[in-house]
């Protein structure tokens, strides 16, 4: 077994800007996990919200290289808990290791990722488009450049309502709203009235991660569900957003990949909840390996890859009725260059 890793750099096609952050490029890890012929792959973008950098992510890895290629482990469960004290500061190291490890093993037993799981690829839900927080005039540009049945919108500005109006102008695509843990809990049930009247399905991570009491107003006095995201980063979350979300939006490189974030969604579902899987704007790698579980899913935005100017990998290809796996087994996806 040998473990190499390469970095990359994703253009996007436009400025990315949420109500943290913006972005015109984001750099990303490629892990490679070679066993004779078999390549396995998987990634993790950086993040400085959560101060994930090329350099931290490398070092984890470093660290657990002899584990990797001397442990003998199995199957990617074993490797995930093998693993897990040395990532136990960087899950976003660990799911690129972890991705790689689900697309070795299903290549190594001859099957597709989700044949692997026992899914249907047919049973996965359309993702939704993102629309960063722009003027006005660029959002609708972006809209009518990527025509889309879905649109997720960033917000957290001080026009929040006054833009969904003006976008509502012009499609009658269904809208997701993503405020970024941008409102206070009376912001967001005064605008979830406005918002479920115009076409908006749900509100994703309305408050700050820790502002419980306000969450619990927020879930018992919206007019729309509410979905977590930046208050569901690991598997102890799942049980705490119970009774004041709806259901969660697990990202896999905050979860530490594939093998927690099945877990998840699967405690999440337990309790009657919505369950989603978000991207981090990564290449087609990244996005692939999240096509493979979004049959488990309610909703899926995994767009990341449609975002970018450059994708150095080619997998999954998404448009709004369906998506094209590609033909190798595992998660499938290559670098192109």
């Amino acid at each position: 077994m040998n473990l190499s890793y390469q970095v990359e750099d994703l253009p996007l096609k436009h400025t990315f800007t949420i109500a943290h952050q913006s972005r015109d490029v984001q750099d990303t890890l490629i892990v490679k996990l070679q066993d004779d012929a078999r390549i396995g792959l998987g990634e993790s973008t950086t993040n400085p919200f959560y101060g994930m950098t090329i350099s931290n992510m490398t070092e984890c890895l470093e660290s657990v290289r002899p584990i990797v290629e001397k442990s003998g482990w199995e199957t990617p469960a074993e490797l995930w808990d093998l693993g897990k004290e040395i990532f136990k500061e960087n899950p976003f190291a660990q799911c690129a290791l972890d991705m790689a490890a689900w697309d070795l093993y299903a290549k190594k037993c001859g099957v597709k990722l989700y044949e692997l799981l026992k899914l249907d690829p047919a049973a996965i839900p359309t993702t939704n488009f993102t629309i960063g927080i722009d003027t006005v005039e660029k959002m609708v540009s972006k809209m009518k450049e990527v025509h889309w049945p879905i649109y997720k919108i960033k917000l957290g500005t001080s026009d929040d309502l006054a833009i969904i109006r003006e976008l509502r102008k012009h499609t009658d695509a269904v809208f997701r709203i993503d405020a970024n843990c941008a409102w206070t809990a009376e912001q967001a049930i005064t605008y979830s009235e406005e918002l479920s009247q115009l076409g908006v399905e749900f509100m994703e991570q309305p408050l700050a991660k820790d502002d419980l009491e306000g969450m619990k107003e927020v879930y018992k006095h919206s007019k729309l569900p509410v979905i977590a995201d930046e208050s569901c980063i690991v598997e102890a979350d799942v049980k705490k957003c119970k009774g004041l979300f709806h259901g969660i939006n697990v990202k896999l490189v905050k979860a530490g990949g594939i093998t927690p974030g099945l877990r998840m969604l699967r405690e999440a579902k337990s309790y009657g909840m919505k369950t989603m899987v978000g991207c981090m704007t990564e290449s087609s790698v990244g996005i692939t390996a999240i096509a493979h579980i979004a049959p488990l899913l309610d909703y899926v935005d995994m767009d990341g890859a449609m975002l970018l100017a450059k994708d150095p990998a080619k997998g999954v290809v998404i448009t709004p009725e369906k998506v094209v796996f590609p033909e190798g087994n595992g998660i499938g996806a290559e670098m192109v260059f």
